[in-house]
């Protein structure tokens, strides 16, 4: 095949270069930090987060008005609407998370250029593994991605938990990708490609052995990993509260996003045609995921943990849209991502200055009186948790429903096991909504109910306010008027169905 396409080689460099220009100013942008910031003064700390911010701008630019439309590089990388969507969550996933490091590694005496270039390269590995269409270019973006989240999440690295946490996560994240890649060497040693649409045509066509079964197996069950599912959850607890907290509020949207925009892009491409292999597998470990993070967060007393497990059930809801394997349920799983992500982010906002001097502000009893001495931020985090228990009117609301109507849709379109399953993950969903409604209830009724709030000025800063204003607005207006973001998401489907 001429991959060259009878072009010289300048040429097509170039010309396959633009649907990758924001991946570039990214990746130019973390490099160029890591070279100047050796000659920056001390005083000078507010350069590397200016500088990052504009990256992240000048990145949006060309994900909504400059990047063409792919396949480039021999149909290595694509640029649908499914990639520019997850590029964009991605994109202000980082944003905000840049906007809410300045204080708090200030507070944690942990400031250094490094950590906004290591945020840039975990970001353009996150947006070549949602444009991937080639095994490689997948294991390329994976090990960006990674291997930039593993030393962030050790960066305090004056503290122990810290140190510790970064080395169970890089354990068991470099577990869950030699799984991964020995899934996709038995697909490539299957099919002779490494082509995700190439592949899926070769399985579709053929008889599925028990080679093929074990090579798809095995590849979930890393993909598995990367979103924190239920059994191979075990890292995440441990990651997130042992991390810097602006870390983990970007680990628990942005890499979470990052994992499930290539689950659904492997499962729904390479694997579509084999469907009920795995579609039992799925629901199980969906009905696992939501039961087993609701049920283990009601009994924490660090808000940092009980955030994970929360972190853990949301990824249950969002395997919902996977199991339905329908446009509809991957337009429901988009939608998810997004309200999650505002959502999410905004709680995390509020932990994080809650972390002031001398006092960590990770115990639940932190947030003892919030309301009597900060009122704003008290609703703003009431605004955000009825988000993620899925009340109305926030935007929480439109995302259940939609992962909801999505396995019900096909459960009431099928008939026999297929519909059993379906039914089964939605009710199992809807109880654990309860349970999820307790233990963040539990948060509200310190804040509003009690009066032992230490008083010490919250670490309130512009990035912070700025972070806090925003998420809750939109947490509001996608629970309101959330037709332009279903609009959106529905875009994004459209490509892989």
């Amino acid at each position: 095949m001429d991959l060259l396409g009878g072009q010289d080689a300048f040429s097509y460099l170039i010309q396959n270069s633009l649907v990758i220009r924001p991946q570039i100013v990214l990746v130019i942008w973390g490099i160029a930090i890591l070279c100047v910031v050796p000659f920056l003064g001390k005083n000078s700390t507010r350069y590397p987060l200016f500088y990052t911010l504009a990256g992240l701008a000048v990145a949006a630019f060309y994900v909504i008005w400059g990047s063409d439309a792919g396949p480039a590089f021999g149909g290595a990388i694509v640029f649908d609407f499914f990639t520019r969507f997850f590029h964009l969550l991605f994109l202000v996933a980082a944003f905000l998370s840049v906007l809410l490091s300045y204080r708090y590694l200030e507070i944690e005496g942990s400031h250094h250029g490094e950590y906004y270039a290591l945020i840039l390269f975990a970001t353009a590995g996150m947006m070549f593994m949602a444009g991937a269409m080639e095994l490689i270019t997948v294991v390329v973006g994976l090990e960006l991605m990674s291997v930039s989240t593993y030393i962030l999440v050790g960066f305090t690295s004056r503290q122990r938990r810290s140190n510790e946490a970064s080395m169970k996560y890089f354990l068991l994240g470099a577990f869950s990708t030699g799984v991964i890649l020995y899934g996709m060497s038995l697909l490539y040693g299957i099919v002779g490609s490494t082509n995700l649409s190439e592949i899926g045509e070769v399985l579709g066509a053929n008889e599925v052995g028990p080679l093929v079964a074990l090579a798809v197996i095995l590849t979930i069950v890393g993909l598995c990993f990367k979103v924190a599912a239920v059994p191979f959850h075990m890292w995440a607890p441990d990651a997130y509260e042992g991390a810097p907290t602006s870390v983990t509020a970007f680990m628990s949207v942005a890499v979470k996003a990052a994992g499930f925009a290539l689950f659904f892009r492997i499962c729904l491409v390479a694997f579509g045609d084999i469907r009920d292999l795995y579609v039992g597998i799925l629901a199980l470990i969906s009905m696992l995921t939501m039961t087993w993070g609701n049920v283990a967060a009601v009994t924490q007393t660090n808000i940092k943990r009980l955030l994970a497990y929360s972190s853990i059930s949301h990824a249950g809801y969002i395997l919902m849209g996977l199991v339905a394997g329908t446009a509809f349920g991957v337009r429901a799983a988009a939608i998810y991502l997004l309200i999650y992500t505002v959502a999410n982010l905004g709680v995390w906002a509020v932990v994080i200055v809650l972390r002031r001097e001398d006092i960590k502000g990770e115990d639940m009893d932190s947030l003892k009186g919030l309301f009597s001495q900060y009122p704003a931020v008290a609703i703003l985090m009431l605004f955000f948790l009825l988000s993620l228990a899925g009340i109305p009117p926030m935007g929480g609301f439109i995302a259940k429903y939609f992962v909801f109507a999505s396995v019900m849709d096909v459960g009431l379109n099928s008939s026999g096991n297929l519909a059993f399953l379906m039914f089964s993950v939605a009710i199992v969903g809807a109880l654990n909504a309860v349970v999820a409604l307790y233990y963040y209830l539990r948060i509200v009724v310190l804040m509003f109910f009690e009066r032992d709030f230490v008083p010490v000025p919250l670490a309130l800063s512009t990035g912070t306010t700025i972070t806090l204003v925003v998420a809750g607005l939109l947490t509001l207006i996608m629970g309101i008027y959330p037709q332009p973001f279903i609009e959106l998401a529905e875009s994004a489907a459209l490509p892989l169905m």
